[in-house]
């Protein structure tokens, strides 16, 4: 299904507010994604992206606020066949050969993707006439991927995409999703790997105890880690010199070359040309995906006085696993 200019976005959550007995899990999360966008959560372990993800797929009741997929409730959205999902775990079902999971879920929706081209696509259709509870895990995950994509929805929602896949299957994988999203269907995925989001999302959104601390794209969430690094080329200068410059926190020697830690970079160069005419083969670098998730998650850890701690709990963590596609 196509949505002309002007339709609602892709999901709006306004106030999401979750807890399980005294844990709060999401604490009024407020997200707008546009249709055809591209967004990774991020997050620790309890940060609530599970539960977000639970959310936005009806699978779990809200405490307070509002949901909306394609200006419609969750469950409408699910019903009309606009959602694909693929969750952490869960078992295949027994007495079903692959091929026939994926065309029992093709059948939920009403216009799905052709069964074999999905196969194919995936990479599933060389195993899909095993039993779909004789497989690894990475084959399993890869089931999980083409069931949510038969329906051909206009949503696709990822937990973990790529738990237990190898790094080929890794790569294959994103290759796929790179021609969904061309296909302009909207893709909120939550994942550990660092190098995905930073490679494959148009935005970022960081979660650090059920709130949003960061929102925008790689190059954004970057930009707000405090360090930057010079490298220069600079022989025979101690370190101790280079630390004293304004801007510099600390400095590095690797032979010839010195990697300077920068509170302020743009101080930290022009104090470094200016004493040392020497310095050749500059490099000034931005903070990294992973520094930067380091330092507005480490700030966010403690909580405000009287918070409850987020904990993995059998209710919290365990029920987000349970999933639509799985």
């Amino acid at each position: 299904m196509s949505f002309p200019d002007g339709a609602p976005p892709g999901v709006r959550l306004v106030g999401l507010t979750k807890s399980y007995g005294r844990v709060l899990a999401v604490r009024g999360i407020d997200l707008t994604i546009g249709a055809g966008q591209t967004v990774a959560l991020l997050g620790p372990n309890g940060a609530g992206k599970s539960t977000t993800i639970d959310a936005m797929l009806g699978l779990s009741r809200p405490d307070a606020g509002t949901v909306e997929i394609f200006g419609r409730t969750a469950s409408e959205a699910i019903r009309a066949g606009l959602v694909g999902a693929m969750l952490q775990s869960g078992q295949q079902p027994e007495y079903l050969r692959v091929r026939e999971v994926v065309e029992l879920t093709a059948s939920y929706y009403p216009r799905p993707r052709p069964v074999q081209e999905v196969l194919e696509l995936t990479g599933v259709a060389e195993f899909a006439d095993r039993w779909a509870t004789r497989l690894s895990g990475g084959q399993s995950q890869l089931v999980r991927f083409a069931a949510a994509l038969v329906g051909d929805p206009d949503l696709l929602v990822l937990d973990e995409p790529t738990a237990a896949v190898d790094v080929a299957g890794r790569n294959d994988f994103w290759r796929v999703m790179r021609e969904v999203a061309r296909q302009g269907k909207t893709i909120v995925f939550a994942t550990h790997y660092l190098e995905e989001a930073d490679a494959f999302a148009d935005r970022i959104v960081l979660l650090a105890r059920g709130r949003i601390v960061a929102d925008g794209p790689a190059t954004e969430i970057k930009a707000l880690a405090g360090t930057r690094t010079i490298r220069a080329t600079l022989p025979e200068v101690e370190t101790g010199r280079l630390t004293a410059l304004p801007g510099v926190t600390s400095a590095q020697r690797h032979g010839e070359t010195v990697i300077l830690s920068c509170a302020d970079a743009d101080t930290a160069l022009r104090a470094l040309l200016s004493g040392y005419a020497a310095a050749r083969d500059l490099e000034v670098r931005g903070g990294s995906l992973e520094e930067a998730f380091l330092e507005l998650t480490d700030d966010q850890q403690d909580g405000a006085p009287g918070d409850p701690a987020e904990v993995p709990s059998p209710v919290a963590d365990g029920a987000e696993t349970a999933g639509v596609n799985s």
